[in-house]
C-alpha cells in the first residue's frame, strides 16, 4: 500500500480470556497473505455485508476478531467509527501497516469473550471467520448481548457443516447431521496445544443466539462457488454474478460452505 505520514491509530489492550490466539501470534502466520489468490471469497463477502446493512448507517462498528482490519475499511462505509479488535498482537501490528492510510480505525488487543466495551454503546458488531475457532460460543455471544445497543445489529458469519455437499454425503451414507461442532482438524492436529477448527450446524447456532437474548432477522448463504476448479476456469466477474444472485433464494436451504446471520436484540 502506499507510505503516507499518517500514523495508524494506536493498540490499546484489554483483560485476556482462556481463548488462544497463538497460531496468529506465530511470526510464519501472516493473514494478510492467506488472502492471496481468495479475491472471489472476499468479494462475496462484501457482497453479503452490503445486502445486510444495506440503507443503515451506525455511530460505532466495531468489527471483533478481525485481524489486520481487512473487512474495516468497507465498514467504514456504514459506520462514523470503526474499531478493530483481535486477541492477536502480531495480527494488529500487520494491521498498522494496511491501515496506514486509515489512521481514524483503533486498533484494540482484546478477546471476544472480554469486550472492554460499556453496557449497550456498540451499535454494530461483525464477527467474520472467527466462529470456526470457537466450539462452544455461548459465553461470546453473551458478551456481545452485553455490549450491543438495544436497537443495534450483530453481523455474523460462520462456517457451516451443514451446506449442501456434507448433506448429500450424509444422505449417502444414512447418516444424521451432527447438531455439535465439527472438528474438521486432522487426526495429527487435534490436540489441546492447536487452535480449534470446527464448522457449525446453522439451526444450533441459532439457538445459542436465543440463549444470549439474540434473534436472527435475515440470512444469506455465501461462498457458494467455493471451487478451485471454478476459480481456475470461471471469469471471476461471471463467479461474482452467479454467487450475488444465489446468496438469497439458497439461504434457507444453508446451501453454501459460509452463512452470514443479521442479528438484533431479542424483544
Amino acid at each position: 500500500m502506499p507510505q503516507t505520514k499518517q500514523v495508524a491509530a494506536p493498540v490499546t489492550s484489554a483483560k485476556t480470556s482462556h481463548r488462544k490466539a497463538d497460531q496468529y501470534n506465530d511470526p510464519k502466520h501472516n493473514y494478510l497473505h492467506y488472502w492471496q489468490g481468495r479475491d472471489y471469497e472476499d468479494a462475496a463477502e462484501k457482497i453479503a455485508i452490503s445486502r445486510l446493512l444495506k440503507d443503515k448507517h451506525f455511530r460505532h462498528a466495531v468489527d471483533i476478531g478481525g485481524g489486520y482490519g481487512r473487512l474495516c475499511i468497507f465498514l467504514e462505509n456504514y459506520a462514523d467509527k470503526v474499531t478493530l479488535t483481535d486477541p492477536s498482537r502480531q495480527q494488529l501490528d500487520i494491521g498498522k501497516e494496511f491501515l496506514i492510510d486509515h489512521p481514524e480505525i483503533d486498533r484494540k488487543l482484546m478477546q471476544a469473550a472480554n469486550l472492554d466495551f460499556a453496557d449497550g454503546s456498540v451499535d454494530l458488531i461483525t464477527i467474520v471467520r472467527i466462529l470456526h475457532h470457537i466450539p462452544d460460543p455461548n459465553a461470546e455471544f453473551q458478551e456481545i448481548a452485553r455490549v450491543l445497543a438495544p436497537d443495534g445489529y450483530f453481523l455474523m458469519e460462520f462456517a457451516n457443516y451443514a451446506h449442501a455437499r456434507n448433506r448429500l454425503k450424509h444422505i449417502l451414507r444414512a447418516k444424521k447431521m451432527p447438531t455439535k461442532p465439527v472438528d474438521i482438524r486432522s487426526k495429527a492436529h487435534q490436540t489441546k496445544e492447536e487452535i480449534p477448527f470446527v464448522n457449525h450446524n446453522p439451526k444450533t447456532v441459532i439457538r445459542q443466539l436465543q440463549h444470549a437474548g439474540l434473534e436472527v432477522e435475515r440470512v444469506l448463504s455465501v461462498s457458494n462457488l467455493r471451487s478451485t476448479t471454478l476459480k481456475k476456469n470461471l471469469p471471476q466477474g461471471v463467479m461474482l454474478a452467479v454467487e450475488k444472485a444465489m446468496q438469497r433464494p439458497f439461504a434457507g436451504m444453508y446451501f453454501g460452505p459460509s452463512i452470514f446471520f443479521l442479528v438484533k436484540k431479542s424483544k
